[in-house]
């Protein structure tokens, strides 16, 4: 990525990331991490409804249709909505290292734009891990997994407890997830974003 921050950059003591035993299985479809999510939830009429599969190691792939309510310029996306896709894919890497965490830094570069109608295909990676630092980065490409880059980015995700999202969420929700019986789901509901 031209111009990544130092805040980016991991430091010299950070190590390899090591995908949990537990993680899903490369090829096994992830699902939403919460139904009402603006990036992966079924339940957001206008959401990105964004795909996320396991890969090898710690990688995640991932597939969004620009719709018209994602446009920004006419009949081409906004360059938010291609961030929160970033976003989301970059934060289902956790999942993978069965890591709560949030979002702390973003930083995308917009390559070319993205029509409405188009699929964006995307590729992240956890790269490091310092304590509760984690480092990843992201490509979105258009016309297939390996058509030319569309966007890209880089993040830095902290790992944080549940009481993040309890003391933090409304509580309706908070308690809803929380009662879930599905206790994949349940522990998926907190997994990204502040």
């Amino acid at each position: 990525m031209s111009g990544t921050s130092a805040a980016l950059k991991p430091p010299a003591d950070a190590v390899k990331p090591v995908r949990h035993p537990d993680a899903p299985a490369p090829g096994e479809l992830l699902g939403a991490h919460y139904e009402q999510c603006f990036g992966c939830g079924d339940e957001q009429p206008h959401g990105l409804h964004l795909q996320a599969r396991a890969g090898e190691g710690v990688t995640i792939s991932a597939e969004f249709t620009v719709q018209s309510a994602h446009q920004g310029a006419p009949g081409l996306a906004h360059g938010g909505v291609l961030a929160s896709a970033l976003d989301e894919t970059l934060g289902s890497l956790n999942w993978l290292l069965r890591t709560i965490a949030v979002t702390g830094r973003l930083e995308t570069d917009f390559v070319r734009p993205v029509p409405v109608g188009t699929t964006l295909h995307l590729a992240a990676e956890v790269t490091a891990v310092a304590g509760r630092k984690i480092y990843s980065t992201a490509t979105g490409r258009i016309g297939g997994p390996d058509g030319p880059v569309a966007v890209r980015a880089d993040a830095l995700f902290i790992e944080v407890k549940v009481d993040h999202f309890v003391e933090n969420g409304r509580q309706e929700e908070i308690q809803a997830a929380m009662n879930d019986p599905d206790q994949v789901r349940r522990a998926r509901a907190f997994e990204v974003n502040p």
